[in-house]
C-alpha cells in the first residue's frame, strides 16, 4: 500500500496550525459533501480521504506519530513493539480509536493507527452551497430603490435594490443559498448587477454626464433651454457668447449614493454648438456682412 500525504489532501503546509487545519478540513468537506454530490462517486472517495486526513491531523499524537515516521511509516509498528518490551507494556502501540471498523479508512490508515476512528466528521453539520445568479437592470432601474422577484433554485426571491448600485456590485443575502447537510445552516446568495449603459447619460460613480445641443444663434445671444435630466427637467440659462465644450455642473443632480439617503452625485453637462447648415443665398449674405464688420 502506499504512503498517503495528509497534508496534500487538506491543501496545507506541514507546519500549519490547528486552526488552518480546521478551516481546511471545513472548506473540502463541504465542497466535496456526499450530499452536495450525490451519485458523484469520485466526490465520495474524496470526501473519505479528507475525512482521513482530518482525523490524523487533528488528533495531536496521530500527527506525532505520522510527522515522526513520514514514509517510513511501515517500521512504527516494530519501534513501538520494541518500547513497549523496553518499558514493561506501558505504552499501547496504534491508535484504535474504537469507533468502527477500517471500511472508511483507507489500508495505509488502518495499518500505521490501528483502524479506528470517529465517524463524527462525516455526520458534522456543513454550510449549504452558496448560490450565484445575475440579475440585468437598465441605469433608471437603478437610480430608484424597487423591488424585484428573482427565480434561484426553482424558489421565488423577492428582493429589495437599493437605489445606487453600481455596474458588476455584489450582495448577499445570508440563507438563501442550498440547505445545510446534517442540519447545517443555509449557504447564501450572492448577486451582481449587470447595469446597462444609457444612450444618452453616461454615469461615473455617482456624477452623471451628457451633451445638449446649442444652435449657433442662441450661443452667440443667449437665452434658455429646457434639459431632461433623470429626475426631470430643468430649464437652464445660456449665458451670450457661450464657446463649444463649455461644461454646465448641477449640484446634487446626479445618481443616488448608494445607502445614503438624499446623497446624489451631480450633473454636468456639456454645449454643442451646432452649426447652421444648407444655408440660402440670404442667409449666407448677412454671415458674409458679419464677417466684414
Amino acid at each position: 500500500m502506499d504512503y498517503i500525504d495528509y497534508y496534500k489532501v487538506l491543501e496545507i503546509k506541514k507546519d500549519a496550525s490547528a486552526d488552518e487545519i480546521k478551516k481546511a478540513y471545513r472548506k473540502l468537506a463541504r465542497k466535496y459533501h456526499p450530499d452536495l454530490n450525490p451519485n458523484n462517486e469520485e466526490a465520495n472517495k474524496k470526501f473519505q480521504q479528507i475525512n482521513e486526513a482530518n482525523e490524523v491531523l487533528s488528533d495531536t499524537e496521530k500527527r506525532k506519530k505520522y510527522d515522526q515516521y513520514g514514509q517510513n511509516w511501515q517500521n512504527a509498528d516494530q519501534f513501538n513493539s520494541q518500547r513497549q518490551r523496553s518499558q514493561g507494556g506501558g505504552f499501547g502501540g496504534g491508535f484504535s480509536g474504537g469507533g468502527f471498523g477500517g471500511s472508511d479508512f483507507s489500508d495505509f490508515f488502518s495499518s500505521m493507527f490501528g483502524g479506528g476512528g470517529s465517524r463524527s466528521s462525516s455526520r458534522s453539520p456543513f454550510k449549504g452551497q452558496d448560490f450565484t445568479t445575475e440579475l440585468n437592470l437598465n441605469l433608471l432601474d437603478a437610480y430608484t430603490t424597487h423591488k424585484q422577484t428573482l427565480s434561484v433554485n426553482g424558489k421565488q426571491v423577492r428582493i429589495n435594490i437599493p437605489a445606487g448600485v453600481e455596474n458588476g456590485q455584489k450582495i448577499k443575502l445570508p440563507g438563501y443559498g442550498a440547505p445545510g447537510p446534517n442540519n447545517g445552516p443555509a449557504g447564501d446568495l450572492f448577486i451582481t448587477f449587470n447595469i446597462a449603459e444609457h444612450p444618452k447619460f453616461k454615469r461615473k460613480g455617482n456624477d452623471i454626464y451628457l451633451q445638449e445641443n446649442v444652435d449657433l444663434y442662441k450661443a452667440i445671444l443667449g437665452g434658455e433651454k429646457i434639459v431632461e435630466t433623470l429626475n426631470g427637467k430643468v430649464k437652464l440659462n445660456i449665458p451670450a457668447g457661450t464657446q463649444p465644450d463649455t461644461t454646465l455642473r448641477l449640484k446634487g443632480k446626479g445618481f443616488p449614493v448608494y445607502k445614503k439617503e438624499s446623497h446624489f452625485g451631480d450633473l454636468y453637462i456639456k454645449w454643442h454648438i451646432k452649426l447652421p447648415t444648407n444655408l440660402n443665398a440670404e442667409q449666407k449674405e448677412l454671415f458674409e456682412k458679419l464677417s466684414k464688420l
